[in-house]
């Protein structure tokens, strides 16, 4: 592979984040290199007292249409695009006046950040950058001559490459910045065309691009023998993606899959009605449930399935306070996730010092829309997320006994849970608490046993002398093909249901339920996950 040197004699800087800028162009300047930018940046090198040339001098024409047009010029592109071995691109250049551009620096118009800000459509338009990706694209194509920086994290790398081989840059780092290079403009394009299709309402655009930056690389993916990184897409949802991480080791793949299961499934209980905590193994529930206080929320969740508990994930809708830290780092828990904490909770969680504690500022809006991605062999499916929520639909008695006032609180609060649980879903609750959470099982009549099963464990783990399932009320997220689910809820002590319906034997469904005395809703929506 060649290691051919290219010498920089002249860079064109265009940043709308100047965030090093200074002391970058320095460097270059050290290097005898000149420096040729525009608007903002030109004003901030001069501002330094640096030398700097104007890209209308290189051009000839101002900046014009409120700087909508200043790069797009021969003098620019040929500038980056021509070939130096090339005899013909050497005499167009000497004939036209064109000066060779050997390092590009561009960062982009913060589209992203204006969008996240919730800021207009106008504004949104107004940064979306041309003339950058333009020069960029050139740039990079012609990385056998010139240099593209993109991100302001490889000035470092550049100016330690020109100390190292006396203002000249290698091709290896070249060709590595034209692949960021091309990644940044492939990102920035995906986040603008998804834009355009979320404002247009277009579920099914004929392209679908995606673009991320690096958050971080992970040691390995689910298992050891595979690689795995985490990319942020800029998208405005607090959760795992928006964290401070406080402390603790680095998160795993299962742990930021987990914490985000646990973070959205927390986010379902309003924090002005009541604390809630969800406790996530495996991106299931083991235990959700509401409180007056978020110990009391915990302390009703962990009973739920103590033994799944450990080595899970807890989330709470309410920041972290010291009682419930206390109790939670009593067992082994791999990530706190919380929209803040007090001083005390963090000292108390200090004393873990693996354990993560995430917070996140805010809780995500079960309501907003938003898209889910999945790979398949040779392409990936494109979903809206499910922002059904059940406080907003119109649950429709079926059965011949209404029910009670608190099984109707309990059938909401089982079916939020349900919309988190892997389907077939099964959930059994009392009292603001899951009692037995049966998932991902390939028929419904068993997740209502492994369910009855769990709540039974609790109990003798808790010395009751019944199960916990008894005077329960159970969600399905899907209909009950055959009665035998139902019956099987019935048996474990349960006396109200809660289901989309829609089944070809909902009758016989309701006549079971009618026969066992259970009361029985249905919701009209449906929660597969899987």
């Amino acid at each position: 592979m060649t290691t051919e040197l290219r010498r920089v004699t002249r860079a064109l800087l265009s940043v709308s984040d100047k965030t090093g800028l200074i002391d970058f162009a320095r460097g270059l300047i050290a290097h005898g290199i000149d420096l040729i930018s525009t608007g903002g940046t030109r004003r901030a090198l001069a501002d330094a007292g640096l030398p700097v040339l104007d890209i209308s001098e290189v051009t000839g024409f101002p900046e014009m249409m409120d700087g909508r047009v200043k790069t797009l010029h021969p003098a620019v592109h040929g500038g980056l695009l021509a070939i130096r071995a090339n005899p013909e691109h050497q005499a167009a250049m000497l004939a036209n006046g064109i000066g060779a551009i050997d390092l590009l620096v561009v960062s982009l118009y913060p589209f992203e950040a204006t969008v996240a800000k919730g800021a207009s459509y106008d504004d949104c338009i107004e940064n979306i950058d041309i003339g950058g990706p333009a020069m960029i694209r050139a740039g990079a194509k012609n990385h056998v001559d010139v240099a593209v920086v993109v991100d302001g994290s490889d000035y470092a790398a550049v100016l330690a490459e020109l100390a190292a081989n006396d203002g000249s840059t290698g091709v290896e780092l070249r060709r590595r910045l034209a692949q960021k290079a091309y990644a940044r403009t492939a990102a920035y394009d995906a986040a603008i065309s998804n834009w355009l299709a979320d404002t247009l309402g277009e579920t099914a655009p004929p392209y679908r691009a995606l673009g991320g930056t690096l958050a971080e690389e992970l040691r390995y993916g689910e298992n050891p023998h595979q690689g795995a990184a985490f990319y942020r897409t800029g998208a405005r949802r607090a959760g795992v993606a928006s964290a401070r991480q406080l402390q603790g080791k680095q998160l795993s793949y299962n742990n930021i899959n987990d914490t985000d299961a646990a973070f959205e499934c927390v986010a379902e209980f309003d924090p002005s009605r009541a604390a809630a905590v969800a406790i996530i193994k495996h991106a299931n529930p083991c235990g959700v449930a509401e409180g007056a206080t978020l110990l009391e929320a915990y302390e009703r969740a962990l009973r739920c399935d103590p033994v799944s508990a450990f080595g899970g994930i807890v989330a709470l809708n309410r920041p972290l306070d010291a009682a419930a830290a206390a109790r939670i780092v009593e067992i082994f828990t791999e990530v706190i996730i919380a929209p803040a904490a007090s001083d005390e909770a963090i000292a108390l969680v200090a004393a873990k010092k693996n354990l993560r504690l995430l917070l996140t500022g805010g809780l995500p809006d079960p309501r907003a829309p938003g898209l889910t991605l999945r790979t398949v062999a040779g392409g990936f499916l494109v979903q809206g997320r499910d922002n059904a929520v059940v406080d907003d639909m119109e649950l429709r008695t079926v059965t011949k006994r209404q029910p009670t006032p608190q099984e109707l609180a309990d059938l909401r609060f089982a079916f939020r849970v349900a919309k988190h649980v892997k389907s077939n879903a099964i959930v059994y609750a009392k009292d603001g608490a899951t009692v037995g959470v049966g998932a991902g099982q390939m028929s419904r009549v068993d997740s209502a046993r492994i369910a009855a099963w769990k709540a039974a464990e609790a109990a003798r783990a808790a010395g009751l002398p019944q199960s916990l399932a008894v005077g329960s009320v159970v969600a399905s997220d899907a209909f009950f093909p055959f009665a035998d689910g139902l019956l099987a809820a019935a048996e474990a002590g349960a006396t109200a249901v809660v289901q989309p319906g829609g089944s070809m034997r909902d009758n016989e469904v309701i006549a079971a339920a009618d026969a066992a005395g259970l009361a029985m809703v249905l919701t009209g929506h449906r929660h597969f996950r899987h």
